[in-house]
């Protein structure tokens, strides 16, 4: 049973039906939708949307996901940039989050999309902040410099997890050094770009593995990071191990404070592409 201070605010509204209806008519997908986010209700009511885009099918299969997986066999949608460009500036959008599935299928792993999707943008919404969420494109670190020079406002890529639990609840290609190592060659590649990470927490991780993966991640130069509660999205997913109380993550508040991240979001309903303040 979850406990009283996980409250769901349902999606309704006016704004979340405009929402809806701009990303139906530009044929988009939205992870706030695809990955079943507790919070869809209440960032769609404030103007937050997270785009996810080259299509909605994921070719890995992590065990806390509700994204579709499959072999989208190597289909890319060269006009989707453009769409997310339109719907941006049809919503009004001052922050916008562009994230996607991971496509192990193509050779760049999508980065040249993630590209043509900053600059189209841009392009229509110069005054809007953009935040890219990236796979970790296989470790290629001219994917990653393929997408830093179209010079995102955010450089985000989630750990999700602890090293232990990695290889249980991620999918076998993904690896907690290749994360750790792509957000440090971010830093490294252009550190005007500040660098963001996610991680879960609910697992079955201890709280001395959740500490020892906030000082990895401070230590590859991140700046930001979110810790949200690991809810089940669907009866096939991984069971939660146990619920971290509001206390608990006002410890790891105050500990990435002390370590000295920039910001430090954490809290049972945080979710990885929260929007951070400038």
């Amino acid at each position: 049973m979850k406990p009283n201070w996980l409250k769901i605010t349902l999606p309704q509204g006016s704004t979340y039906n405009k929402i809806r209806a701009i990303v139906k008519e530009y044929n988009l997908h939205t992870v706030c939708e695809q990955a079943r986010c507790p919070n869809i209700g209440k960032c769609w009511a404030g103007r937050t949307v997270t785009f996810m885009i080259l299509g909605d099918t994921c070719t890995r299969n992590c065990k806390f996901c509700a994204v579709k997986t499959g072999n989208p066999k190597g289909i890319v949608d060269k006009e989707e940039p453009k769409r997310v460009a339109q719907a941006v500036k049809n919503l009004a959008l001052n922050y916008v989050v562009i994230t996607s599935v991971t496509r192990d299928d193509l050779t760049d792993g999508g980065a040249s999309i993630f590209a043509q999707t900053i600059k189209q943008t841009r392009k229509l919404n110069p005054n809007t902040k953009i935040e890219v969420l990236i796979p970790d494109f296989a470790g290629s670190s001219q994917a990653l410099k393929t997408v830093l020079l179209a010079k995102p406002d955010v450089l985000a890529h989630n750990l999700e997890t602890v090293a232990r639990l990695t290889p249980l609840v991620r999918d076998k290609r993904a690896n907690y050094q290749t994360s750790l190592n792509i957000l440090r060659l971010s830093k490294d590649t252009n550190p005007d770009i500040p660098t963001k990470s996610g991680i879960m927490v609910g697992l079955g991780e201890e709280e001395e593995e959740v500490k020892k993966t906030m000082l990895d991640l401070k230590m590859v130069g991140t700046e930001i990071i979110t810790i949200g509660q690991y809810l089940k999205p669907s009866p096939n997913n991984w069971e939660v191990g146990n619920y971290i109380s509001p206390e608990k993550f006002q410890e790891f508040r105050q500990y990435g404070k002390a370590l000295g991240f920039r910001q430090v979001l954490a809290g049972p309903l945080v979710r990885s592409s929260l929007r951070f303040a400038y």
